[in-house]
């Protein structure tokens, strides 16, 4: 049965002002679906119903927040079968790794349950007698959530879950094309007993969206923009934000580079750029996109990592397969061009190129009615291509040389994103010269790009973001502000750096 569904602000059906079809990627003529899409204005008012129940929500001491938080974990194990079937029917994903995504949404609460009692601020020691100083984090006031849809649950969570711990309210403007999942798991977040208007759900197109943002930004019932998507896009966001002197949350893109070293576990090294290139179809911020491999193994190392992706399974999402469609017509549209970036110059080692069909099969997989494309692996990229420098979301992986830790290195800040990297070396003194030269936010050693855990910060910068992190303690610096009291008891006006005892040092003193 295809799904309706609308924005839901202050615990009631907003009005659409346009009808929106999530179809499931592997059947494209099966209805997810049927979205109403709200304008502008019902974004707006979407953060001013926020404002009004942030107040509330805010007075509500953390450690029962905490509990809250709890109650939405258990609740998400509760339904983790049901929510990652759910994303998989919507967008795609393998189940196998839609039940991962659904996991950590729980391993989120899990940390974050804890932290309703350990809001920690100080108690610091004044320059003057009688007087106490104290800091305090306060919320900062009402969020809005703008998510992708390539993690549709997951991602959302480490945005929400700290967000509503610190006593904010949020307004979540999810993907279009993964609506269900979104609001699936926002009723699995309400029926933890969150009060009306404290997470309020938006469904809008991009243009609708900015413009509501722009509005609520304008009227000041917006204090905080986290965002989840493209570089081109958050650079808006950026900017826009910028306007009323606020700094966005930015999660951007990624062309992640991968460095094979002479000593590397090349089997192990194939594993990791199977699963980081081709996993989720190549469709996550943190997908492979360049491996840089030293020039004494480049032909063993592609030939072994070839082979490996000509015999990866591709086909149905619910079955045991490393990849299953793209998420989306729109980005099949957007991977068209991509393969156009593929020269004379270089050499397709993977097989087959372009769309999945009965003509240009995977093995004895058709794609029949769904949105499924060939893993390609491009060797011979060279550092002024296009397929090096820019983000290719999709099922692309490149390969390059070097000769030396430096050289490769800088060929994997090039680019100019920063989020996440790999190196695979058995050599420790490799391992931190590349975490200490290369520009990611996150570096891996022996192991793939891809695969975050909820208690450490996620995030990057360049062209990959702001320097925000996401997930972890880090993320509470996104969702409060500091704010400092200091209390004189002393009776009478104390003025700093003026009223301070001074011992005096005899400076002369020699032994």
């Amino acid at each position: 049965m295809t799904r309706h569904i609308v924005s839901v602000m202050g615990g009631k059906d907003a009005a659409a002002a346009s009808t929106y079809e999530s179809v499931n990627p592997a059947r494209t003529g099966q209805v997810v679906a049927r979205v109403g899409l709200a304008d502008a204005d019902t974004f707006a008012a979407a953060c001013r119903t926020a404002k009004e129940a942030q107040r509330e929500w805010a007075r509500v001491p953390a450690p029962v927040r905490g509990r809250v938080i709890a109650s939405i974990g258990r609740l998400v194990e509760a339904n983790a079968e049901t929510l990652a079937h759910l994303v998989t029917e919507e967008i795609g994903k393998p189940f196998k790794e839609a039940l991962g995504e659904v996991r950590e949404i729980v391993d989120t609460c899990d940390f974050f349950l804890g932290e309703g009692r350990r809001l920690y601020g100080q108690t610091v020691p004044s320059e003057m007698p009688d007087k106490n100083l104290f800091t305090f984090r306060n919320p900062v006031g009402v969020a809005a959530v703008i998510t992708a849809g390539n993690f549709p649950v997951a991602v959302p969570s480490w945005y929400l879950v700290p967000a509503l711990l610190c006593g904010n309210a949020v307004v979540w403007k999810p993907a279009e094309y993964a609506a269900a999942s979104a609001h699936a798991m926002y009723q699995l977040f309400v029926a933890a007993g969150l009060p009306d208007g404290v997470l309020n759900i938006v469904f809008a197109d991009g243009a609708d969206t900015f413009a509501g943002l722009d509005k609520a930004l304008a009227e000041g019932t917006v204090q905080k923009v986290g965002f989840t998507g493209s570089s081109a896009v958050g650079s808006k966001i950026g900017e826009l934000t910028g306007r009323h002197l606020q700094a966005a949350c930015l999660e951007l893109g990624g062309k992640n580079p991968m460095v094979i070293m002479p000593d590397a576990d090349l089997d192990l090294a194939v594993e990791g750029a199977l699963f980081s290139g081709f996993g989720t179809a190549g469709q996550r911020c943190t997908s492979l996109g360049t491996v840089i491999v030293h020039e004494s193994i480049h032909e063993e190392f592609v030939e072994r990592f070839a082979r490996a992706v000509r015999n990866a399974k591709i086909g149905d999402p619910e079955q045991d397969v490393l990849a299953g469609p793209l998420l989306d017509q729109k980005f099949a549209d957007r991977y068209e061009e991509f393969l156009t970036w593929i020269q004379p110059h270089h050499r397709v080692v993977s097989g087959e190129t372009g769309k999945i069909t009965a003509d240009n099969p995977h093995h004895d997989f058709t794609g029949e009615g769904g949105i499924y494309y060939h893993p390609v692996v491009v060797d011979g990229v060279r550092p002024d291509d296009q397929l090096f420098l820019e983000e290719t979301f999709g099922p692309i992986v490149g390969i390059a040389s070097f000769q030396t830790l430096d050289e490769a290195i800088e060929l994997a800040n090039l680019p100019g994103y920063g989020l996440s990297s790999s190196i695979y070396t058995t050599d420790p003194k490799n391992a931190f010269r590349f975490r200490e030269g290369i520009s990611a936010g996150m570096v891996s050693v022996n192991n793939s790009t891809s695969g975050a855990e909820a208690h450490l910060p996620f995030g990057g910068n360049g062209k990959s973001g702001n320097g925000s992190r996401q997930s972890g303690m880090w993320v509470l610096d996104q969702f409060t502000r500091w704010q400092a009291m200091n209390w004189d008891h002393s009776g009478r006006l104390q003025k700093a750096q003026m009223d301070v005892a001074d011992i005096t040092p005899d400076m002369d003193f020699r032994l």
